[in-house]
């Protein structure tokens, strides 16, 4: 089926004015990146790709919205870009606000984009990579410096950019990889970490990911739990009234949030964060795995609560707050241990 030209794309698009992006170019058998560069030349323009020069652009505008997402969660923060640390491999945001971990490698294709809505123009700036998938997405709001808007426009604007949008075929994502021979090597190890982030640095030794490491190494270190005990943790938080930590990403970004949790409220599939600030949305239906994980730090164990989709993938991430000023890991503790553990039938 020969994709549709762009044209053919912005008619599409008048004749569904509130589908989605994501869910039209779905419909369209076009990615979200292709249905967006439709409209280069009306409205949308391509920018430079580097978060070393997008960012500190960014920061200009004050306050926006922050939009990180998978498959299967979606992970909106309003407010400002501060304390950017650059790197090659992985930069950084450590606003307490939009907490960012990025991977400049899959920030491929950047637009900064004006479209006219009901509501009136929106602005944002949107990050795709070199599938065309989204990787981040920055809103403009009300309070948003519009002259910084049109600087980020003049300045990052990629005036030789080629005509022809492109992209390349989607990759199949890494699929779960453990090996149970060395499942003692990988307690052994386990039981010496001192630090979390030894974890991922560890498992590419082992050729092993997180998913795969996770099924051989049993419990105390990860135990497997009910899928339905994603949604319990959430409401037991907000029941709680305590913060938590709460990681969604993709391939070329993570986005954090810190704190409580005000208003959750499910939807059909639909498990939702409705907060002033931040908001979740989360499908409950595509949970296929959940893990109770057990690391050392500095400060004791941590425990996480960890949750993967049918193709092995990370939906999300969900940690307590081990500040010295606001530890709220007895709490979060207590609430992972009381979900039951997952019995997997014997196979036969």
């Amino acid at each position: 089926m020969p994709t549709p030209t762009p044209d053919a794309l912005r008619q599409a698009r008048l004749d569904n004015p509130k589908m989605r992006e994501r869910d039209l170019a779905h419909k369209l058998g076009v990615t979200e990146a292709q249905l967006v560069a439709a409209y280069i030349d009306f409205g949308t323009f391509r920018i430079d790709n580097d978060p070393d020069k997008v960012i500190p652009a960014v920061q200009a505008l004050g306050e926006v919205m922050a939009l990180t997402r998978n498959e299967s969660a979606v992970s909106e923060k309003v407010g400002t870009y501060n304390q950017y640390h650059s790197g090659k491999h992985a930069a950084m945001t450590l606003d307490p606000e939009i907490d960012l971990r990025i991977f400049p490698n899959r920030w491929v294709h950047a637009f900064a984009v004006e479209k006219e809505t009901e509501q009136g123009l929106r602005r944002s700036v949107q990050i795709f990579d070199a599938a065309g998938d989204a990787v981040h997405k920055i809103h403009l709001r009300d309070t948003s410096d519009l002259t910084a808007w049109d600087a980020l426009k003049s300045e990052l604007a990629l005036l030789e950019a080629p005509a022809e949008f492109t992209v390349e075929p989607r990759k199949a994502p890494p699929a779960p990889k453990g090996d149970p021979a060395r499942a003692q090597e990988l307690r052994d190890f386990w039981d010496g970490m001192t630090d979390t982030h030894q974890f991922m640095r560890q498992l590419p030794k082992m050729d092993m990911n997180r998913l795969g490491a996770y099924r051989i190494v049993g419990a105390p270190y990860a135990r497997r739990l009910e899928t339905g005990a994603v949604d319990a943790l959430l409401q037991g938080v907000q029941e709680g009234g305590f913060d938590f930590m709460l990681f969604v990403g993709n391939m070329g970004c993570i986005q954090i949030h810190t704190g409580p949790i005000g208003t959750l409220k499910a939807m059909g599939p639909w498990q939702n964060i409705l907060d002033d600030r931040f908001n979740l949305h989360l499908r409950l239906d595509h949970i296929a795995e959940v893990y109770a994980v057990t690391k050392a730090n500095a400060k004791g164990p941590i425990k996480s609560i960890e949750a993967f989709d049918a193709e092995g993938q990370t939906i999300l991430q969900a940690f307590p707050v081990s500040k010295d000023s606001n530890d709220t890991r007895d709490a979060f503790h207590a609430l992972l241990d009381a979900q039951p553990t997952l019995e997997l039938e014997a196979a036969e």
